[in-house]
């Protein structure tokens, strides 16, 4: 149980719901350029700000509560089921002004840009979430740091 509590408290939970939200939001982005020359797509979307501060609220609950328990609060493109596995809907882009001449909303400079950051949050919750198992598997060694 020792176990289950160090890696299920702090920030641990709140890197691997990271993890799972920018891989989804990757499939997603990978979708919408696949389908950039579609008529009549609609891009869709995850906002990662909103993300972001839900992971926030998650900590700032869990660390005045004292409670083990880590719960992003619900959006509406995210949520975690009774397992506590994070779940997205992705939600369609709304036109900005005028749809272009085939009816889609699709702009692959966006796209590629949001690609780039996701896969830049991602390395960052990687390399987090490996420094934290890296110094866990330094104590269980009894190695100092």
């Amino acid at each position: 149980m020792f176990f289950g509590d160090v890696v299920n408290r702090g920030v641990m939970p709140a890197l691997d719901k990271m993890l799972a939200f920018t891989q989804a939001r990757q499939r997603m982005l990978a979708e919408n350029v696949a389908n950039i020359d579609n008529p009549h797509y609609r891009t869709k979307q995850l906002d990662a700000k909103a993300f972001q501060k839900a992971l926030r609220e998650a900590l700032e609950t869990q660390n005045q509560t004292g409670s083990g328990t880590f719960r992003v609060p619900d959006e509406r493109e995210f949520h975690q089921d009774e397992l506590g596995h994070l779940v997205v809907t992705p939600s369609e882009v709304p036109p900005e002004n005028v749809l272009f001449h085939d009816d889609t909303n699709a702009r692959i400079e966006r796209q590629m840009q949001q690609m780039a950051e996701n896969t830049m949050m991602h390395q960052a919750a990687t390399e987090l979430l490996r420094e934290r198992f890296d110094g866990l598997k330094k104590a269980i060694r009894g190695q100092a740091t």
